[in-house]
């Protein structure tokens, strides 16, 4: 028996199931959590036989009180506790914010904003008390420039996630952003977000990212932007005025606005209705 636990919203694809896999090849038993009981099946029977780890499901949908609430009881449940929690679940929106639908663009900011906070609100209490955790919130490159909704709801992930690393990092709990750039996902196809003239340096393995951002995590770094060129980019952009870095992202060639991290996307019906979410 896993003598740790994980728990990874938005699991069953992209980052989530790279940080399920590397977190289970460390000895972890996971969680997994997602919308899709058939794909949270699959992916725990998958990693008990591969790795031999205990793997337990929860469909959820987190833009939903209910959703959230299932994980909320499983974060709280002190005879078996989770050690680290990966809010990972995400989508980003195809369209510009004058064209997306309001509940599309509610929808975006209940999933990164309000989602995060009230999972890692519950994780905190509980591992406060037990002194010891580690929480990994999957923000983005995005977060450093103002490019619409899904930008500004990375900087909030950033600048929350921050905060909550100084206030906790002397309760034995470890606080980690991680703000990928560009990934080699199904992300953007799902979400019907076109990226073009990007360079082959600005596209990241899943492997390597996770990597990256489960060290700086277990070394106490509150904010993790995998990539030597994309540190490099985003210390850059503090420097650069606000209407260069529309006019590069406008043109898609590498800025990331509405591209980011996560799983996978609804079906185009549910996409029509504006719902997004990625688990």
């Amino acid at each position: 028996m896993a003598s740790h636990t994980a728990l990874i919203t938005g699991s069953t694809a992209g980052l989530g199931a790279e940080f399920a896999r590397q977190l289970a090849s460390q000895g972890y038993a996971v969680v997994l959590v997602a919308r899709s009981e058939e794909r949270l099946n699959e992916q725990a029977e998958h990693l008990g036989k591969r790795y031999g780890t205990e793997a337990e499901v929860i469909v959820a949908d987190l833009m939903t009180d209910d959703g959230v609430a299932a994980v909320q009881e499983r974060l709280a449940d002190d005879s078996n506790p989770v050690h680290v929690l990966v809010n990972n679940a995400g989508h980003g929106l195809g369209e510009p914010f004058i064209d997306s639908s309001l509940d599309a663009e509610r929808g975006l900011v209940r999933l990164h904003v309000q989602t995060t906070m009230e999972l890692t609100h519950t994780a905190l209490r509980h591992m406060v008390a037990r002194r010891g955790g580690r929480i990994i919130n999957v923000a983005s490159v995005a977060a450093f420039t103002p490019t619409g909704t899904y930008s500004a709801a990375k900087s909030w992930m950033l600048n929350f996630s921050k905060a909550m690393h100084q206030q906790h990092k002397h309760d034995g709990v470890l606080i980690t952003a991680v703000c990928p750039g560009l990934v080699r996902t199904e992300f953007h196809e799902r979400g019907g977000i076109e990226v073009t003239s990007s360079k082959r340096w600005m596209w990241l393995e899943p492997d390597d990212v996770v990597r990256q951002a489960l060290t700086a995590n277990a070394q106490g770094a509150a904010q993790c932007v995998p990539s030597v060129p994309y540190r490099a980019l985003t210390t850059g952009l503090k420097f650069v005025p606000d209407r260069v870095v529309h006019w590069v992202s406008e043109r898609g060639v590498g800025i990331p606005g509405q591209e980011g991290s996560e799983e996978e996307s609804r079906t185009e019906g549910d996409k029509k209705a504006s719902n997004h979410q990625r688990t």
